[in-house]
């Protein structure tokens, strides 16, 4: 995983020096510049390409995973006509070298991300069809000057696009990259691809699946389910560089440890896949992660932290996640904590268990949920919103440290699967037709019981839901809010509408949040690409974002 960063002239013609923001850069040093606010996320090599003549400059902050040796970009076609930048892991990239290969006689992929570049010879716009994983990609045609930028369907990897006052087109990974030259900025829509020259561009492709639209009725086939992520797994485990897993304790980040070491140990019966864990002293998930290492038997490290350390990362929180939400930002503060000494140890990619919450309703708030319609409709918006809340602080959080995180229950595949399971059999409550009495109420029952037969400890895995946020010691959040009221008066609060009309903080600690992100990305079209994340307040629920105050936390905790 990587960084990408490109300028892409409006007519295709040189860019005047006096448009390159004032300033007297060069276009190759302008580029170099300011992708260099993003080059954390590539800290083993910086590739820059640039087309004077044609206004056009790419650049590529790479941190070295998959191929190695070979791979380092921007990627450029053997008769020069093509440019690549691309920040991504094509899981089925060794099946479309095979059918490349096939089709020319012969073909040695320099990397997984190679293969975009040889795709689009062959198929154009529609290669999107064909690769399958996490992406975000900006490809340059000289023949017709023609660009196409391209996002994953759940948006697992961020990319932005903005316009300066020129009407010059930017693209890059992080906002952070682009508020200061261009005024317009805003999110790249994920499953999305658009093409044309600047100023021109059309979405030619979209992702597209019946559940988006319609309540499913497939009946949920729990060994079906199983081989699905077992699958989704092995898929996400092509890797020459040493990786982890992440281990919170909760039944989704051990499933995943836990069946990534199933199939490590089909090649090597004493593999041991490290794992590691974060919190407070004495935090739930320290406690459900032990219990998890030690039945895995993982090489298992604890990083553990105290709320002083948490408080003093809450601007740089904001400045890597490039957004204000509370629930966001709470999560976030242990992660890079933990990120940071995940990098230290010589890891550069860890697997992680983000995303079975949505799929699957799995936070508390969908108990509440009033009937089957309404838990499969949240459950899709939770899904199309995942860029922009765990998608984005995964991602974000750990490329900070130059780590690549990946995470195989958001596989396009297995998430058609599960988002076609009818909602009866996902939703927590009696209705669900799996188990017994105790176990019917609990969230993401079908998960659970796909893996009942000797993957998990019987504790962790009828364990009931704890966001990270809580799981990691329930004193960060008691800590978190009387800390972040104490740098808001309550004049300033008071007028905190008149201040931020639009997403206006209903709290102290949000206040302070926003305060800090409208400091460091200035620019109205900046604060809109934030989306707020809170449980349904229409189904009875708090606006705390936090587990612990949801009616179900209370009710069946310690069970």
């Amino acid at each position: 995983m990587c960084g990408i960063f490109s300028i892409f002239s409006r007519d295709g013609k040189p860019i005047p020096p006096q448009i390159l923001h004032g300033s007297k850069h060069s276009l190759r040093e302008l580029a170099y510049r300011q992708s260099g606010k993003q080059r954390h996320r590539g800290p083993d090599s910086t590739g820059v390409y640039v087309i004077a003549s044609e206004g056009v400059a790419m650049v590529h902050e790479r941190l070295r995973v998959v191929g190695v040796a070979e791979g380092d970009q921007p990627f450029v076609s053997e008769d020069g006509d093509l440019i690549l930048v691309a920040n991504a892991e094509i899981y089925n990239y060794l099946e479309l070298s095979a059918e490349i290969a096939k089709r020319r006689g012969s073909y040695n992929p320099k990397s997984d991300c190679h293969v975009i570049l040889e795709l689009y010879k062959d198929y154009g716009v529609d290669l999107l069809d064909h690769i399958s994983g996490m992406f975000a990609f900006a490809l340059y045609d000289r023949r017709t000057k023609e660009v196409l930028l391209a996002r994953d369907p759940v948006g697992i990897i961020p990319m932005y696009v903005g316009e300066d006052e020129s009407g010059n087109l930017w693209v890059a990974s992080e906002m952070k990259c682009l508020v200061d030259t261009c005024p317009k900025v805003e999110t790249f829509t994920p499953g999305e691809a658009r093409f044309g020259k600047v100023g021109q561009l059309q979405t030619c492709w979209q992702f597209q699946q019946p559940w988006l639209k319609e309540v499913p009725t497939q009946a949920c086939d729990l060994p079906l389910l199983r081989s699905k992520l077992e699958a989704a797994v092995r898929s996400h485990l092509q890797c020459d560089v040493p990786f982890g897993a992440l281990l919170s304790g909760g039944v989704d980040s051990s499933l995943i440890a836990s069946i990534a070491t199933k199939i490590m140990r089909e090649r090597d019966p004493n593999y041991r896949l490290k794992t590691f864990s974060v919190g407070l002293n004495d935090a739930p998930d320290l406690k459900a992660a032990r219990l998890v290492a030690n039945y895995i038997d993982s090489d298992h490290k604890e990083i553990l932290f105290d709320v002083d350390e948490a408080l003093d990362n809450i601007r740089d929180i904001v400045y890597h996640l490039e957004t204000y939400d509370v629930s966001t930002v709470r999560c976030s503060i242990p992660m890079l904590l933990l990120a940071r000494d995940i990098k230290s140890t010589g890891i550069k990619m860890i697997l992680s268990g983000e995303g079975a919450d949505e799929l699957f309703g799995g936070y508390l708030y969908f108990h509440s949920a009033p009937n089957y319609k309404d838990f499969h409709e949240e459950s899709v918006k939770r899904v199309l919103e995942l860029h922009l809340s765990d998608c984005l602080r995964a991602n974000k959080v750990t490329m900070a440290k130059g780590l690549e995180l990946r995470v195989p229950f958001l596989d396009t595949g297995f998430v058609n699967h599960v988002m076609q399971i009818r909602p009866e059999d996902k939703i927590p409550g009696p209705l669900n037709k799996f188990g017994g009495e105790q176990q019917k109420r609990l969230e993401k029952y079908v998960l659970r019981a796909a893996f009942a037969d000797n993957y998990l400890p019987e504790d962790v895995l009828w364990r009931q839901k704890e966001q990270f946020s809580d799981g990691v010691g329930y004193d960060l959040i008691s800590c978190l809010r009387p800390y972040t009221a104490s740098h808001v008066t309550d004049e300033e609060f008071k007028g905190a509408a008149l201040r931020f009309p639009f997403n206006t903080p209903a709290t102290k600690e949000a206040y302070y949040y926003r305060c800090i992100f409208a400091e460091q990305f200035p620019g109205e079209s900046a604060i809109r690409t934030v989306v707020k994340w809170a449980p349904r307040r229409d189904w009875g629920c708090p606006e705390d974002p936090s587990g612990l105050a949801q009616a179900a936390h209370q009710t069946q905790k310690g069970k």
